[in-house]
């Protein structure tokens, strides 16, 4: 970047950096999101809720099924589910 186009642009610095910030954030909450890990333990926080009796059984079986489903699109990935 060239001197000028450095002065020229200097007012949307702030906003480039807003942008570069939320890109990386993203990035971030996708890839936990999408982490076979953090979905096995949220499963396990979930049988411990339905053990101490925090949440009744239809409560696990929507949530269950929810996690499963993430955790099985993460195994076969994006472009085996757009087959079906």
């Amino acid at each position: 970047m060239g001197l000028i186009t450095g002065l020229l642009t200097l007012p949307i610095a702030p906003v480039r950096g807003v942008v570069w910030v939320a890109e990386k954030l993203n990035d971030a909450a996708e890839r936990e999101l999408h982490d076979p890990g953090v979905l096995r333990t949220q499963l396990a926080l979930l049988n411990q809720e339905l053990e101490a009796g925090d949440i009744s059984l239809e409560e696990f079986e929507r949530e269950e099924e929810r996690l499963l489903d993430r955790l099985h699109a993460v195994r076969v990935g994006p472009a085996q589910i757009d087959r079906r």
